[in-house]
């Protein structure tokens, strides 16, 4: 079983920078893909993009360009920089290895 703990958060005003962690333990050999995941007040849980084993990585619309995921494997943790932040980027911030989540890391944009 892999234990993940999100760190990071914080608020930020709007254009700010912010880099989450995603430290796993536990059973890190079967990481395989790793992904970060987004929720706001009211709103449905949302992709925000995956890294996979090659560190190939993949991005919601709304990111692109903005948010970057990478992973050093000798440390087990996975980040994701956000830089030009936006209020609508507001949100409790979760990674997973698709089977464990995190307990979530709270993200404010605001001036």
């Amino acid at each position: 079983q892999v234990q993940l703990v999100e760190s990071g958060g914080g608020l930020v005003p709007p254009g700010g920078s912010l880099r989450l962690s995603c430290a796993a333990s536990g059973s890190i050999l079967r990481i395989q893909s790793m992904g970060w995941y987004r929720q706001a007040p009211g709103r449905e849980r949302e992709t925000v993009g995956y890294i996979i084993t090659s560190g190939r990585t993949t991005y919601a619309d709304s990111v692109k360009g903005r948010f970057t995921i990478s992973r050093d494997n000798a440390k087990n943790t996975v980040y994701l920089q956000m830089n030009s932040l936006k209020p609508e980027d507001t949100a409790v911030y979760y990674c997973t290895d698709f089977n464990a989540w995190g307990q979530g890391t709270q993200v404010t944009v605001s001036s």
